[in-house]
This record gives structure tokens, C-alpha cells and sequence, in this order.
């Protein structure tokens, strides 16, 4: 039998090819990055614009045993809009359905600091967690001290119902 001699032919990438994908890559990865701090950016704003659920309302009560006012604050990124922490939050433990049914309340009252706009205030009394900042001044090193009481609660309300938590009446 005669020896038979097989020639394969390579194939494959070579250097000068790589060279002309570089550029390419380099840009995509410069969109990827500038697609990502876009969409960090985009969620922070949305933080901002939570609504009065999303801030006051714990309902039905989170079953955190300690450090409960930390947790939630971290939790729901809740802060003053210059990134410093809130002096003071308040917790709502009450289906968000009895809190729209304030703005149908007969109990309006003036609204502190807008003397010409109404606010309503509930009829019965909620509980509530008051969390009261003890150290810390940048988001997210805050502390806070836990206080649950029971209260009426001051709300602005729109057409749709209530837009703002403005405190509470013990």
C-alpha cells in the first residue's frame, strides 16, 4: 500500500482580522456602559415620584422583628430628594382602601403651610409606625428610632384620591 499523504488547509482567524473587529467592540461597550447609567438614572427619578402607597402604606404590617423603621426605609429608598435622610417617616398599617376613603371624609381641615387648600382627615383612628431619625445624614446611613401609635391621618386629595400624606393627629 502506497503511503498517502493528506494536506489540510487551516482556517481560522488571523491577527489583521481582529484589528477590524477592535473598533466595533470597543463601541459597543461604550453604548452598553451608556445604556446602564441611563437606566440607573431613569429608576432613581421614579424613586422620587412614588406614590403615597408606595411611601406611607404598610398593610398588612411587615413581619420584620427588629429594626423594622431601618429596613423599610432602605427597602423602600425613601429619602429627602437631595439624598440626605428624612428626619422623620410614618408607616400607614391599613388597607390602602380605607385610606382612599378619606378624601370622601366630612373632616377637612386646613392644610398646614396652604392655608386656601383643604385636607381631610380620617374618621377613625389608624395604626401607624412613626419612625424618628436618631444618626445619620446621608442616604442610606440612617438610623431610626420605632414608635407604633394609633391616629387620624392628614391627607391632600385629588380627583382620583388621596396624592400626599401630611401627618397625623394623635
Amino acid at each position: 500500500m502506497l503511503p498517502v499523504r493528506v494536506t489540510a488547509e487551516t482556517t481560522g482567524v488571523k491577527a489583521r482580522d481582529v484589528k477590524g473587529i477592535l473598533p466595533v467592540m470597543i463601541i459597543m461597550v461604550i453604548v452598553f456602559l451608556l445604556l446602564l447609567f441611563w437606566e440607573n438614572e431613569l429608576s432613581e427619578d421614579a424613586i422620587q415620584v412614588s406614590t403615597l402607597e408606595h411611601l406611607h402604606v404598610d398593610y398588612p404590617h411587615s413581619d420584620i422583628p427588629v429594626r423594622y423603621c431601618n429596613y423599610m426605609i432602605i427597602h423602600r429608598a425613601i429619602r429627602e430628594r437631595d439624598r440626605t435622610c428624612k428626619k422623620q417617616h410614618v408607616f400607614i398599617h391599613e388597607r390602602p382602601r380605607k385610606i382612599n376613603n378619606i378624601c370622601v371624609s366630612p373632616k377637612r381641615v386646613a392644610c398646614r403651610n396652604h392655608s386656601d387648600i383643604l385636607c381631610f382627615q380620617s374618621e377613625t383612628m389608624f395604626q401607624m409606625t412613626v419612625c424618628q431619625l436618631t444618626e445619620g445624614t446621608t442616604y442610606p446611613a440612617c438610623r431610626y428610632h420605632i414608635s407604633p401609635m394609633e391616629g387620624f391621618v392628614l391627607v391632600l386629595c385629588d380627583e382620583l384620591g388621596p396624592v400626599k400624606f401630611l401627618g397625623y393627629v394623635e
